[in-house]
């Protein structure tokens, strides 16, 4: 920095934000860019020094397919230079929702098009209007070959910053130039001067060189005539000059400034509601992400088994609507209505070309196992969807499961334990459903059987309000439905917290975005508890329910103790029907904890537990004094923590596509969001310790990622009735992804680091036959390449793959 011996340079970033998806649905934001993108090339023609700025790989596609001739004319222009691409994800999504792995391939997707189709990639990342940026990102950039950053949320109000230029560092190490963008990343169609002087308002005055974003957006429109003919008169004036320029030259500019501070962490908060606002668009989102992960996996094993092909193209196709659909208005819940239908209709779509394939590659890999022909027995082949060992329970059903009784051995002939449950239908004379428990090797599969025949079991110990078995005891209070004990055994400690409620129902009058909301604690009331009653016992689990009600509103909980568990499932059916209103699920817990951790993108991160709203992926955490409790969801990301209280925001109701400072008229005809039943899953993991000696993040896995039970015939073939394909050795390094390399029929192998603290994992991985170690640094994501010759090296590669 100088003392301004010369004029004050401002980077002028001609660019126009586009909403594909928001008070619109998404043929409108398709065309919007096909418009946007043709005014852009016109102020080209008019301007020769016009340089404009833009983001998100999927507009290029769209514009591929649809003009061939526009495309054309921007890949000249790409190439020489006046069109700046940044960002180099498939869109700008939401910042905390996606998963890690979506992250990656946001990043894997949208730089391999942009090199595909024009010889570059980006090197500056854009997310300019997204709400809130989780702190693994800068790793992710950087693993993808961009090395600085461009925001605008949070905001000065919301989050104070020692310099709106910094150097942000991901939990790893890993750090780009971040930049936020003064003022507003649009600006009015007319004259610029206004603009200018805010967005120079709130800069620090000291620095000499610093950009300013111009160009209608939103709906598209990009720079003007009047914009760029203003920018010229105000550069006739006194004060700094305006360049028209580009984030690369702005960020060259700055970068030989050593005098940049250095910034930890997320970049929090901005509507906090974002986290939990549509119900269904999250838990559709993180089922998709689910079905993609598990079905690259074993589309890769049967790739290599000769079983069945891998669907590259319709893998890749499927991805790319999952993360479509991850645009900050879409997933964040603030778009209109309608959008939805789009957004559920693309992710099931999503999803219907993941299980598609996961269902072939299962099939053609069961069909290749020995199994010999016995009477009266049904195999199943049971597959983990994990490079680790897996205990769970898996529940399947058949036609004739409910004649004669039946009993279930695993490969080896040993006796399982098995229990009727309820099945789907009410037709139970021609079907039943039966639950056993299974142990399964690393991301692999086990042949168990089911045979005519009772074969008693001894039931766990259960009563009307408690379950219990070597490891827990857990007792419901009968009158109010909340936990009046919660005992890990080992210990004796019972972490349970009875005098703090449960369902809590919170009054919420904030927008569809939450503006201006740190915490939702304006408590109006609890479910009041109508029944508890023990719904099912036998020797492979207890179930107990607890029914309960507010206002027009109704909960059922079924809290399942399974034998040889560690922790308690929570089957949760809500039917809402309040307005302006939220639901807390509450676990409070005697644990004086000052700190709570969340599950992030790859990563986990510490917090105040002071109340307020936070995101998070699938866990929250709170440990003190050698114990403490975590909670698991397969399908929300709003939380909170109050010392030892944890809190899963479960739903809010505000309008639609509502945005403050409107207000809503008393009598005002709306409609309100997430009205209606949904479903989803909570595990809720007491320990000793904390959330790692608990192994969560694996729990945490297993809960979103089940496994499968697959009904056989018996067969002969090559393969025996148990075997692994790839194992991560159970320590702090998680092994996430298995799939087919983009380029060829190589495998690629990515885990991270999940513990904060520098390990080294030994990766079997028996498919090929391979076995190759690596050092993680804490927190650290790294991807191989793993050909299938034996005598090619394995590789680590960035997320590209390259």
């Amino acid at each position: 920095m100088s003392a301004h011996p010369k004029r004050r340079t401002f980077h002028m970033i001609g660019n126009a934000h586009i909403d594909p998806v928001w008070l619109w649905q998404w043929p409108e934001g398709y065309q919007e860019v096909r418009a946007t993108f043709q005014s852009a090339i016109d102020r080209m023609e008019e301007y020769p020094d016009f340089v404009f700025t833009c983001d998100s790989s999927v507009f290029f596609e769209w514009v591929e397919e649809s003009d061939a001739e526009l495309f054309e004319r921007i890949c000249a222009r790409i190439a020489e230079g006046r069109w700046q691409v940044v960002g180099g994800w498939w869109v700008e999504p939401d910042c905390n929702i996606p998963s890690g792995e979506s992250f990656v391939r946001q990043a894997l997707y949208g730089q391999r098009y942009l090199h595909e189709r024009f010889g570059i990639t980006a090197t500056t990342g854009a997310n300019i209007d997204s709400f809130g940026h989780n702190a693994s990102i800068p790793q992710i950039l950087r693993k993808s070959g961009m090395d600085t950053y461009v925001f605008l949320r949070p905001g000065p109000r919301e989050k104070e910053l020692e310099s709106p230029l910094f150097w942000w560092e991901a939990p790893d190490g890993s750090r780009v130039l971040a930049y936020r963008i003064p003022h507003e990343y649009c600006a009015p169609k007319e004259d610029l001067g206004e603009h200018v002087e805010k967005a120079i308002a709130s800069l620090p005055p000291e620095r000499d060189e610093l950009a300013v974003f111009y160009g209608v957006g939103n709906h598209g429109g990009g720079p003007t005539r009047a914009n760029l003919e203003s920018i010229a008169e105000l550069n006739g004036r006194a004060g700094p000059r305006l360049e028209l320029s580009s984030l690369r030259r702005f960020f060259d500019a700055v970068l030989a400034d050593g005098d940049v501070p250095t910034l930890a962490g997320e970049l929090q908060h901005h509507s906090p509601g974002c986290y939990t606002t549509h119900s269904g668009v999250k838990q559709w989102n993180r089922r998709a992400e689910n079905l993609l992960q598990r079905a690259e996996k074993w589309c890769a094993i049967a790739d290599v088994l000769g079983a069945a092909q891998y669907p590259l193209e319709e893998l890749t196709k499927a991805w790319k609507l999952l993360l479509f659909n991850q645009f900050h208005d879409t997933i964040a819940g603030t778009s209109i209505e309608p959008a939805y239908e789009d957004a559920r209709d693309q992710l099931g779509h999503a999803s219907s070309l993941a299980s598609l394939a996961f269902n072939r590659a299962v099939q053609s890999i069961a069909r290749q196992i020995d199994v010999e022909p016995e009477e009266d027995m049904r195999p199943v082949v049971v597959f983990n969807p994990h490079p680790w060992r897996l205990r769970t329970d898996v529940e399947l059903e058949y036609t004739w499961l409910r004649t004669q009784g039946h009993h279930v051995v695993d490969d080896a002939g040993e006796n399982v334990p098995m229990q009727m449950t309820r099945p789907l239908t009410t037709m139970s004379s021609l079907r039943g459903r039966l639950v056993f428990p299974v142990d399964v090797p690393p991301l692999g599969y086990r042949v168990y059987r089911v045979r005519r025949g009772v074969v008693q079991g001894e039931p766990l110990a259960a009563t009307e309000a408690t379950l219990e078995n070597e490891h827990l005891l857990l007792e419901l209070d009968p009158a109010t439905g909340r936990m009046a004990r919660l005992v890990l055994k080992a210990t004796g400690v019972d972490l349970a917290a009875p005098d703090k409620p449960h369902a809590v129902v919170v009054d919420d009058v904030s927008d569809t975005w939450g503006h201006d909301v740190r915490r939702y604690d304006a408590e109006v009331g609890e479910f009041e508890c109508t029944r508890v009653r023990l719904l099912e016992t036998g020797p492979v689990r207890s179930m107990l329910r607890v029914e309960s009600r507010f206002g027009s509103s109704t909960l059922r909980e079924d809290y399942v103790l399974s034998a040889d568990a560690g922790h308690v499932d929570v089957h949760v059916a809500l039917d809402w029907h309040e307005q302006l209103k939220l639901l807390k699920l509450r676990y409070p817990t005697n644990v004086a904890a000052e700190r709570a951790t969340y599950e992030i993108p790859y990563a986990h991160l510490d917090r105040a537990a002071n109340g307020d709203e936070e995101p998070g992926q699938s866990w929250a955490d709170v440990s003190a004094d050698g114990r403490g409790l975590t909670v698991l969801n397969d399908a929300k990301y709003g939380y909170d923590a109050r010392g030892g209280d944890i809190g899963i925001s479960a739903v809010r109701s505000p309008v639609w596509a509502w945005h403050s400072p409107r207000e809503l008229e008393p009598e005002g005809d709306f409609e309100y969001m997430d009205q209606g039943r949904q479903q989803f899953r909570i595990r809720l993991v007491p320990h000793a310790g904390d959330w790692r000696e608990a192994g969560v993040v694996r729990l945490a896995a297993e809960l979103n990622q089940p496994a499968f039970g697959l009904i056989e015939t018996y067969h002969a073939g090559p393969l025996a009735q148990q075997t692994s394909f790839l194992a991560d050795g159970e320590g702090d390094v998680v092994v996430t992804v298995l799939k087919r390399s983009e380029d060829d029929d190589a495998l690629v192998v990515r885990g991270y680091e999940s513990a904060g603290r520098a390990a080294r994992a030994s990766i079997q991985l028996h498919l090929l036959n391979r076995i190759f170690e690596a050092d993680f640094a804490p927190h650290e994501i790294k991807t191989f390449r793993v050909q299938r010759d034996p005598d090619q090296p394995v590789v680590e590669v960035d997320l590209l793959e390259w």
